[in-house]
């Protein structure tokens, strides 16, 4: 039977968000991954989710963090709104958890990294502490600027530790070949989430990240 095309979800019902517990059947995961993260960035936009939901949301990732967004959106495509979001929650996370390392090869690679300048108008890429805040306000449903722009500072972001990772690993291989590797692919992984990043904010200017 052929698959029955996507459908926007509504936004959630205050009864929906209480019992967002346990662990979803494929078909329903799939549904409050698209209904949550609509739900996060439309209460910033146009204040129509109900004050209470978005409070109860709010509690939600806060209390759970990862292991339940785990359920609901790291399955997500990148192409898709959760999918993008989970990105930008994974890289909130990482810049909470290490922030040394972190500011280290942000610092290293800004100068080689080439990002354009017409992100989010600033003249060099923000740093982690921005990026930070900037996850957290689009995930705690209160950004209210371009979703786009938020993706594509991310990605900028990236691109920068790209750069500063790469060079790290050049250090450390003639006295490290294994951890010079083990820098190689991350920075890899790294350069292919700033591209997923990149793509999803495209999709948003066109109206087709969903």
């Amino acid at each position: 039977m052929p698959a029955s095309p996507f459908r926007r979800p509504a936004i959630l019902s205050a009864e929906q968000a209480e019992n967002l517990t346990g662990e979803p059947d494929p078909a329903e995961r799939n549904e409050l991954a698209h209904t949550t993260a609509t739900a996060i960035v439309q209460g910033g936009r146009d204040r129509v989710t109900d004050e209470d939901l978005q409070r109860r949301l709010v509690e939600l990732v806060d209390a759970e963090g990862l292991d339940l967004l785990a359920q609901l959106w790291s399955a997500s495509p990148a192409e898709t709104l959760p999918g993008a979001l989970w990105r930008l929650y994974l890289l909130r996370e990482w810049t909470q958890r290490d922030p040394h390392t972190i500011s280290e090869r942000y610092h290293l690679g800004l100068h080689r990294a080439e990002v354009p300048s017409v992100v989010a108008g600033v003249a060099s890429p923000p740093g982690p502490q921005e990026v930070c805040d900037l996850s957290d306000a689009v995930l705690r449903g209160v950004f209210s600027g371009d979703l786009d722009v938020a993706l594509d500072r991310a990605a900028a972001f990236l691109h920068v530790l790209v750069s500063g990772t790469a060079l790290d690993a050049d250090w450390v291989e003639t006295t490290d070949a294994d951890s010079a590797e083990g820098l190689t692919r991350r920075a890899g992984a790294l350069q292919s989430t700033a591209e997923d990043l990149q793509q999803a904010a495209a999709l948003w200017r066109a109206g087709k990240l969903d």
